[in-house]
């Protein structure tokens, strides 16, 4: 299954694990930078939309734990073909559709066919031999990552910035029929014997997608109705994980599992899933506040807070080549990991003290840049040393990629959906503290509307004092939403501070001792 690309296909090898990836985060940037805008275009509202991340991250969860399965019996080639065809399905929906179930069902499409990209994409580093020449896969890789992660907000900026919708899609469908193209001719087509097949687990399967997506909705729920619903969302709650569990339990009992979750009882291993799944879950959660409070709270446009986002997460490309010429002479992990979260408190810490007035170029701009830092350097760290352990065991290795990458899917998503929630819940409750300060006669904010309507009078004649009252409404709101982001980048300060003084001083911790 991974024998060795012949020499005049390594390039196209190559070029294939980087379009991969760079559909698969170039997506994901898209999505969630574009979220408000993608909200107005299919009529769902914010609460519908975190169901639309609930579902993809479901299906691509099962996707990623049946992959396996389809490249023994049809070698790689066809399964990355057969993939980006049911992709290109499900985008076309996405790009025709008007309403929210349409948007859905598109959704869901494109995630039978490409919730596995950036999983094959990994696997096919594998396909290079054990050599040096494998780097060359890595950095494929990583290219295809952080080059993705910083376009994202950039493209979609400008897609509906030129009111073309149905672009976000078609930049997507153009991307996966090139990565067709290049596996046409790059990828390994040699599907495994019979007797080395792993047995069909459809029942399963349907379990550990409906109860991720269980878990996911009691998340989501919870934000609105915790104490109304209570009964309810912990029933969901633990029927999803009952169904997660339940997987587990039969994929580690099976003689022919999907995944041989035995030989992945590895502490090292371990750690590295909940490091992933922490970075994954600020990943999803800041893609969601970032153009929030660049857009919503500072009133800036859709172009220039693009802009900026694409430009400050470029410094991902960047701090990887100097961690790699640092991995040459110092390769042990305690400072990179303690390094990361000094990033990202740092980038928290930036953002936090933001106001209305703050610079994108120079207030926000270095803060995202620490963020960019922070996602690859705690990446490449956690997938160079979590993975030691399973090296040499080819099969333990994909096994391995594949439920970290069904737990990324599953990170992230909740990143989103709670990032989502949260602002809308925290937004409103400043805003009706706002509000009543301002019906009880607050002597600052009659002041404020006094101005207001002194300076619209002269334009506005009689109706002067409505349109002072809409411009304070606009300002509470606006306010209230910039208050609820300086929560939470005040609290991802803390946590990440914390965890940059764990990382730095403890040295019992499974990842950061040899192999």
């Amino acid at each position: 299954m991974n024998a060795a690309a012949p020499a005049p296909r390594m390039k196209l090898l190559l070029a294939t694990i980087l379009v991969l990836n760079f559909i698969e985060f170039l997506q994901t940037g898209m999505m969630s930078f574009g979220a408000s805008a993608i909200q107005g275009q299919v009529n769902a509202s914010p609460e519908e939309y975190s169901i639309v991340t609930a579902a993809y991250a479901a299906v691509a969860i099962a996707v990623i734990a049946n992959m396996r399965w389809f490249i023994e019996r049809l070698g790689w080639r066809k399964f990355i073909h057969g993939s980006i065809v049911i992709y290109i399905a499900g985008a076309v929906i996405c790009a025709l559709s008007e309403t929210f179930p349409q948007f859905l069902l598109g959704r869901l499409v494109m995630a039978l066919g490409g919730g596995a990209f950036m999983t094959s994409a990994r696997m096919l580093v594998n396909v290079i031999p054990p050599t040096p020449a494998r780097m060359k896969g890595i950095l494929a890789f990583v290219t295809g990552l952080t080059i993705a992660n910083a376009a994202g907000a950039w493209t979609v900026a400008e897609l509906f910035e030129a009111d073309w919708f149905a672009g976000i899609f078609i930049v997507l469908i153009t991307l996966a029929l090139l990565a067709a193209l290049l596996a046409a001719f790059g990828a390994p087509d040699e599907p495994l014997p019979e007797s080395e097949h792993s047995a069909s687990h459809f029942g399963p399967l349907l379990a550990v997608a409906a109860g991720s997506f269980l878990l996911l909705f009691a998340f989501q729920r919870a934000l609105y109705d915790f104490y109304s619903s209570l009964p309810y969302l912990l029933v969901l709650g633990a029927a999803g994980l009952a169904a997660v569990l339940w997987f587990v339990r039969h994929q580690h009992d099976s003689e022919r599992p999907l995944l041989m979750l035995k030989r992945l009882v590895q502490k090292r291993y371990l750690a590295a899933l909940g490091v992933f799944t922490l970075a994954y879950v600020v990943l999803g959660a800041n893609n969601v506040m970032l153009p929030s409070l660049m857009q919503r709270a500072m009133g800036f446009s859709w172009h220039s807070a693009g802009m900026v986002q694409s430009i400050g997460l470029t410094s991902a490309f960047f701090i990887f080549i100097v961690k790699i010429r640092i991995l040459k002479v110092s390769p042990a992990p305690q400072k990179f990991y303690a390094a990361s979260f000094a990033f990202l408190a740092i980038s928290g810490w930036l953002l936090s003290g933001l106001t209305t007035e703050a610079s994108l170029w120079r207030n926000v701009l270095p803060a995202i840049a620490f963020f960019g830092m922070f996602v690859v350097v705690v990446q490449a760290t956690t997938a160079i040393h979590g993975f030691a352990e399973l090296a040499h065991d080819e099969v333990a290795f994909m096994h391995g990629q594949q439920v970290k990458n069904m737990l990324v899917q599953f990170g992230s998503a909740l990143g989103i959906v709670g990032a989502t929630l949260l602002q809308q819940w925290r937004t409103a409750e400043h805003l009706s503290v706002l509000n009543q300060r301002f019906a009880t006669g607050d002597p600052e904010l009659g002041h404020l509307l006094e101005q207001l309507t002194g300076a619209f009078s002269a334009s506005q004649g009689a109706q002067a004092g409505a349109v002072a009252l809409g411009q304070l409404a606009q300002l509470l709101n606006q306010q209230a939403a910039l208050l609820s982001q300086l929560e939470y980048f005040h609290m991802l300060a803390l946590m990440s501070a914390v965890m940059a003084v764990v990382m730095y001083f403890q040295r019992t911790i499974t990842l950061f001792k040899p192999a």
